[in-house]
């Protein structure tokens, strides 16, 4: 399990302004991410980042209590949105940098259009790009983000969505199915 919290910045807010997308990735516009979020959800461009160790150890993390759309649940080592005028690419390890506190280079894997309810509260409607990385480095988490965090083993992690898949995020559910079934070489350094 995690050590001490490292550090506790806001690096997001509710007024940051997402990019929409179609189901294609073309752009549409911008939107407030709380708006975004509201009803059925509008689709915008987001990302979901697997950080693995030597063992083949996945870092996943607890997001922190305050969040508005699945608080408290485990997910992948980090997930975020690009900002208006940034690339993939800096959106990418900026977050890395400021959730995590870890510098290391990223594989793009795939990209998947994905919608889910949070409780009526609010929806997340994404076309998320996943990417993969490796690192032993011991994260420096952030706390507005972050709650908890661990290093876990992949047949760990099966049986934990198995058997408690309602503590995890939707789309951590279908990330890891897929990484997987498609993309086993991501586990090996």
């Amino acid at each position: 399990m995690s050590q001490a919290l490292a550090r506790s910045e806001d690096v997001s807010s509710e007024r940051e302004s997402l990019i929409l997308v179609d189901s294609e990735d073309r752009e549409t516009g911008f939107l407030e991410k709380s708006a975004c979020h509201d009803g059925p959800g509008v689709l915008h461009r987001a990302f979901s980042l697997f950080v693995f160790n030597r063992k083949g150890q996945l870092l996943i993390h607890q997001r922190a209590s305050g969040k508005r759309l699945w608080p408290d649940y485990w997910s992948n080592s980090c997930c975020s949105h690009p900002r208006r005028g940034e690339t993939m690419a800096d959106a990418v390890q900026r977050r890395l940098a400021q959730e995590l506190g870890l510098q290391i280079p990223l594989k793009y894997l795939y990209k998947f259009e994905y919608q889910a309810d949070y409780r009526g509260i609010g929806t997340e409607h994404e076309l998320c790009w996943v990417y993969a990385g490796h690192s032993d480095a011991e994260p420096a988490i952030n706390g507005a983000e972050i709650r908890d965090w661990q290093w876990i083993d992949p047949p760990e992690l099966d049986r934990q969505l198995k058997q408690e898949g309602g503590k995890f995020t939707p789309w951590f559910h279908m990330e890891w199915k897929r990484i997987e079934r498609d993309f086993k070489t991501v586990l090996e350094v």
